[in-house]
């Protein structure tokens, strides 16, 4: 029951913010209409750290989640900078704890993302990243819009 007073739900079109320092801000709102039950924090929030930030992560899937695609659409200052696409879930011998996930079920996980090792350069990232339950990417189960602001470059 306490872990219920965690939830946040965000109205659509608003910022959350995830981190602010004073090299790296960074924060999301959802692409659609809807609201989630969603939180996800990283730590630390620095470009400056070498090792792996970590990343913790509630929700409440709307939809059962036996198959999970993501992709992640990365701009920096305007430019397309990557497009990424990765099968989390295929209804079988997944590996990541979010596949099984029931409609309505609170799945919280928490995971390490290496990108932080990357000397991210100077500037003003938008990275879409969306879900969905098929292969032909038609069921978006969610979608975020993060903002990733670099203050300084680290060379």
């Amino acid at each position: 029951m306490f872990a219920l007073f965690f939830f946040i739900l965000f109205t659509p079109g608003v910022s959350e913010f995830i981190c602010t320092s004073s090299d790296l801000e960074m924060s999301y709102t959802f692409c659609g209409s809807t609201a989630h039950a969603f939180m996800f924090n990283l730590t630390p929030c620095s470009t400056m750290n070498k090792s792996a930030w970590k990343a913790a992560l509630t929700w409440i899937p709307r939809s059962d989640i036996h198959f999970l695609k993501i992709v992640f659409d990365v701009w920096y200052d305007g430019a397309k900078a990557l497009l990424w696409k990765e099968l989390l879930c295929s209804g079988a011998d997944d590996e990541y704890s979010v596949c099984g996930t029931l409609k309505g079920e609170t799945l919280v996980s928490a995971f390490d993302i290496k990108g932080s090792r990357i000397n991210f350069p100077k500037g003003n990232y938008s990275i879409v990243v969306q879900g969905f339950s098929d292969d032909s990417e038609n069921n978006e189960i969610i979608c975020l819009n993060f903002t990733m602001i670099v203050k300084r470059d680290v060379f």
